[in-house]
């Protein structure tokens, strides 16, 4: 009986420090969910699913002792493939085709961080409001909700651990409350001890690999010869780079637009003579895509948002050459 009453005790006191820690408000809410995600160590396996497509991928997720993030994302469905992060930099190994390709971390968040370091902006264009209490991996969460103000942007549905304050759900709905792409987690494990081996490369890359360096060089929009007509509420550039193009000749400017939660690419790219692009909408899992060509250039945008929005970006940009056609 007595150990009962040290057991019973023990518990009340653990469930009183949590409930301290719990925010209340929303917006509060929102905040630790961001700090978690980059904070917390955390290993597990989620779901990805779009429209019929589920895609199931394990993640590692460190913080060393200077406080840097290593992540590795691993893909267990399909053709092999992983994501390996040291802090800034992104490494993807595609072992099929022998590839590695060197990039950034962009502003496209990925699953469990998908939202700002600062969230408290997001109340100007959505509506926040916590929902239902439900256990999802195991664990007990809060449903946070954010209803957009208006048709430019897609809702947001989170599911955050009550004691850790981690993302261990995800979802996007349409106007209609239909889902557009859902991350979820299956099981997951927080908190353990930094464990180097489980974010090294499961894949070495053999002499006979190629390396593509996708880093993009810094560069002001006013200075790449195409402008922003007009802006649209809430959507700010957040990335402006030079790449080469994916064509392989010439260089493309790509350009990210964000309101902190959805987030938009604009690519320019030279667009070959014998090429015949059909202007036009269409899509690619949760993403909307529209393409226009633009003289001698292809503006191509696309973003988890509306099929109008993508559309109405593409008609803001044009060219400082009078020589290009609108």
């Amino acid at each position: 009986m007595k150990r009962f009453l040290i057991v019973l005790t023990a518990a009340l006191c653990w469930s009183s420090v949590v409930a301290a820690q719990v925010p209340g408000d929303p917006i509060s809410w929102l905040g630790r969910i961001s700090n978690a995600a980059h904070k917390l160590n955390y290993t597990g396996s989620f779901t990805y699913q779009s429209g019929k497509n589920i895609e199931t991928s394990r993640i590692a997720h460190f913080v060393d002792a200077n406080g840097d993030e290593h992540e590795r994302l691993e893909a267990l469905d399909g053709s092999p493939r992983e994501v390996v992060r040291n802090q800034e930099e992104v490494q993807c190994f595609l072992p099929d085709q022998k590839l590695l390709i060197i990039d950034q971390s962009s502003a496209r968040r990925s699953f469990p961080a998908r939202l700002p370091q600062s969230p408290a902006a997001l109340g100007e264009h959505y509506r926040i409001r916590k929902g239902e209490v439900v256990r999802i991996a195991g664990m007990e969460s809060q449903q946070i909700i954010l209803e957009p103000k208006d048709d430019m942007r897609f809702g947001h549905h989170f599911w955050a651990d009550i004691a850790s304050g981690l993302l261990l759900r995800a979802r996007i709905v349409s106007d209609k409350g239909e889902t557009v792409e859902q991350f979820a987690f299956t099981e997951v494990t927080i908190g353990a001890p930094f464990d180097k081996e489980k974010v090294r490369p499961r894949f070495s890359r053999g002499s006979d690999w190629k390396v593509v360096n996708a880093r993009g060089n810094e560069v002001r929009v006013e200075d790449t010869g195409w402008a922003f007509r007009h802006t649209i509420p809430g959507f700010r550039p957040v990335v402006s780079v030079l790449r080469p193009s994916r064509a392989g000749h010439g260089e493309s400017y790509h350009v990210v637009f964000s309101d902190g939660l959805a987030a938009i690419s604009v690519f320019i790219e030279p667009l070959a003579a014998k090429n015949h692009v059909q202007s036009g909408m269409s899509a690619s899992g949760a993403f909307n895509i529209f393409r226009r060509a633009i003289g001698d250039r292809l503006v191509t945008v696309l973003g988890e948002v509306p099929p109008e929005t993508v559309e109405l970006f593409s008609r803001a940009y044009k060219s400082h050459d009078k020589s290009v056609k609108k």
